[in-house]
């Protein structure tokens, strides 16, 4: 059976504004708590490969779940501390890539042309593209043999501008993902601010926000059994 690519940040500050940023844990540990339950195997990957901040801020609003995932050692050695490189990835391995969030990913996930061309091979292998929150910023720059963007007319969601907005940190990110994403042609779609939303077109299954990774979970593991 293929495996599901997780993908984490890099980044642990909010481009050259000292505060600590970097994954938020339950986007991560509670996706794959639902697939791993599902019998589906994960591996991790980070634009760098190696070591992964978690945004402080999201041991607030950790579960007793993820923080026990979070002291489970093959996940502080595979996630956190020795992701592999996109060097190192074989696409034809996995059936899906996930993209997590937590605010460092938009300085790390849309421009890297590495994840962008495993994600392409994914889809193009009827694979499935897949993102949380800030995650879909890593969707945002993936171009078809074309040159059109993928997310072109395709329903998908992702952390809003109101949410940006109410998260306090809308000042220092480098674009909103909901303006990127309808300039590059997708039907942006959404729910009140912090509500739970998922959904699925085709190929792409996207989340909104930090409440949502496990309702994409559960949509990518329907369509894969």
């Amino acid at each position: 059976m293929k495996k599901i690519l997780v993908v984490l940040t890099n980044k642990s500050q909010y481009g050259y504004h000292p505060e600590a940023t970097g994954l938020w844990l339950g986007e991560a540990t509670e996706f794959v708590r639902i697939v791993e339950v599902a019998d589906f195997k994960v591996d991790y990957v980070s634009p760098k490969g190696g070591y992964v901040p978690i945004d402080p801020r999201s041991f607030k609003y950790a579960t007793p779940n993820d923080l026990t995932m979070y002291q489970d050692p093959d996940f502080q050695n595979r996630a956190l501390a020795n992701t592999l490189s996109p060097d190192e990835i074989d696409p034809r391995d996995y059936a899906a890539i996930y993209y997590t969030g937590g605010h460092g990913v938009m300085w790390d996930f849309p421009y890297n042309e590495k994840l962008q061309q495993i994600s392409r091979q994914i889809y193009q292998n009827d694979g499935f593209l897949t993102s949380v929150c800030h995650g879909i910023s890593g969707l945002l720059y993936i171009k078809d043999d074309q040159g059109q963007y993928l997310i072109r007319h395709k329903h998908i969601t992702g952390f809003t501008n109101a949410e940006e907005q109410l998260s306090g940190k809308k000042k220092y990110v480098p674009f909103l993902n909901e303006e990127v994403a309808q300039l590059h042609g997708a039907i942006f779609s959404k729910k009140r601010p912090y509500a739970e939303y998922a959904l699925a077109d085709g190929q792409f299954i996207t989340g909104q926000n930090p409440f949502s990774p496990a309702a994409v979970a559960k949509l990518l593991v329907k369509k894969m059994q």
